[in-house]
């Protein structure tokens, strides 16, 4: 991204505070899981303007290894400038972290804020270590 990364929510302070070297990586951690998240979903096809199903399906990407990764966003702006590459994924969901954690299932990654300077990655080792 060209653009600044300048904080729009407290948890993209923290976030930041994180970076900078202002708090510790355990407590941005504990913001974050206390924090609402924006995971991008596929569109949903409607009928007769009714959704078909009743499950999100989030968008899971792979990493130079193969790793399934699912990319998160510390608001649904962050996600805009992403997502232009994704067609289908227009929307999303803001969930708390810790339902993220409970619905995704083992061996995926986590990418915070993908195409962002201010981000991160979690390995899967480590997603299954918090969930």
């Amino acid at each position: 991204m060209d653009e600044a990364f300048e904080p729009r929510n407290e948890l993209e302070r923290k976030l930041v505070a994180a970076w900078q070297g202002e708090i510790s990586s355990d407590e941005f951690m504990a913001e974050l899981m206390g924090s609402e998240v924006f995971m991008p979903v596929a569109d949903e096809e409607m009928v007769a303007g009714i959704q078909r199903s009743t499950r999100a399906k989030p968008l899971i990407i792979h990493d130079e290894e193969g790793t399934p990764v699912m990319p998160l966003f510390t608001s649904p702006e962050r996600a805009k400038p992403f997502l232009a590459d994704y067609p289908g994924y227009g929307g999303g969901l803001l969930a708390e972290f810790k339902w993220v954690l409970a619905k995704m299932g083992t061996g995926c990654g986590i990418a915070l804020n993908p195409g962002w300077e201010i981000g991160f990655d979690m390995e899967p080792e480590t997603v299954s270590q918090l969930g």
